[in-house]
């Protein structure tokens, strides 16, 4: 690729901010995907499309290698960074660009100013424009640059003016019926129960929401829900139950996965059936990551939480801990089961006063709410499990 120059510099980049369920992602997929269909098999890995919390994930196991491994120091441990990057492709298309770390915040100005000068070419999805990127954290100052840089290089799209969430509307036109299917996943039938007797069709009701979907969120107050049958059995019974069948009475044992170096404690696992099931604060109670969360997503196809809390938002670390997590799951297409008494509705898992409602969780958590509303739907309870491959 011919380095670029002063009388050739690199195409600038696109940074589209909106809300939830706006199209960025659709937006940038399409994107990818003429790309890829027009380069050739030799130029398409030219192309690298990334959730921003692996690439900063991957940046940061460079700059360990290029330490610990290399045994390099000062300026060239970046310039190590900038080549390993390069050398997966020169479009870069980031997923949910967001900056709650100050590690991040403080190398992505050199980081960028680097790939830039390359040629690389940026284009990033994000919640926020870039002029609130990082907004309020620790030496916000030193990050500056870097918002400047970004606006330099990269068309700045807004898609705030948008009032429709696409996610929801998907859900709302897709039909058909759900069920469980003999490779122990939560699958998405066509609604034909042909052959299957009444007591057996009735059974497979009781496990349903009345709009099609496989009923994946408990709440204690189902049964005065909606959106379910009169003769629900409690929330806590159907929850247990619904582990037992996709787990088939296979031996549960707890187990440890590793990653980077760390170990993570999964209390209860069905290895046979790649499923695993934790209390709410095994994950978000301690100290974890999105390098924690990706690695039970690319173990467990399925993932049961148990007492899932209404978030507060002095209780930052959960919140963050939990938006990460479900960013994890979603982006593995991990099938997510959960049990809660101190909620019904996703919308109330998380409740802001007017004195924050313009906080960086706030603004996260909104995607993070539109997530969950999908991960429960048809559409989402159709896709292949993909952490394996990641």
């Amino acid at each position: 690729t011919q380095q670029p120059t002063k009388n050739n510099p690199p195409p600038r980049g696109v940074y589209l901010h909106g809300g939830v369920g706006c199209g960025k992602t659709y937006c940038m997929n399409l994107f990818h995907d003429s790309l890829q269909s027009l380069s050739s098999s030799s130029s398409s890995s030219n192309i690298q499309k990334v959730h921003f919390h692996k690439f900063m994930l991957n940046i940061h196991k460079q700059m360990h290698i290029a330490k610990m491994i290399q045994k390099l120091q000062g300026d060239a441990v970046i310039e190590y960074v900038i080549s390993s990057t390069i050398s997966q492709g020169k479009i870069l298309c980031f997923d949910e660009f967001q900056v709650t770390d100050v590690a991040d915040a403080l190398i992505l100005k050199r980081l960028f100013t680097g790939l830039i000068e390359r040629g690389v070419v940026i284009v990033a999805t994000s919640n926020r424009p870039p002029c609130d990127l990082y907004l309020g954290g620790l030496q916000r100052d030193l990050f500056l640059p870097f918002i400047d840089l970004l606006e330099e290089r990269c068309e700045v799209v807004s898609l705030w003016e948008s009032e429709v969430d696409y996610r929801l509307v998907m859900m709302q036109g897709s039909g058909g019926s759900s069920d469980i299917d003999d490779d122990d996943d939560i699958v998405v039938g066509n609604g034909d129960d042909g052959g299957v007797d009444d007591d057996t069709r009735k059974k497979k009701k009781k496990k349903r929401r009345k709009g099609g979907a496989q009923t994946v969120y408990f709440t204690d107050d189902t049964n005065q829900h909606p959106d379910y049958d009169e003769d629900e059995s409690s929330a806590r019974d159907s929850y247990e139950q619904l582990f037992k069948t996709l787990t088939k009475n296979s031996p549960i044992n707890s187990t440890i996965l590793e990653t980077q170096g760390r170990e993570i404690f999964v209390p209860s696992a069905s290895s046979e059936h790649s499923i695993a099931r934790f209390s709410f604060y095994d994950l978000c109670g301690t100290a974890k990551g999105a390098a924690d969360y990706l690695a039970i997503g690319e173990h467990y196809h399925t993932l049961f939480i148990d007492d899932v809390p209404r978030l507060k938002f002095h209780e930052v670390n959960l919140v963050r801990r939990w938006i990460t997590l479900v960013d994890a799951l979603y982006e593995c297409h991990v099938k997510l089961v959960l049990h809660t008494s101190a909620w019904t509705e996703v919308e109330d898992m998380f409740m802001v006063d007017l004195e924050n409602e313009h906080c960086d969780e706030v603004f996260a958590f909104d995607r993070t709410r539109s997530r969950m509303e999908e991960m429960r739907s048809e559409g989402y309870l159709r896709k292949k499990w993909v952490g394996s491959r990641l």
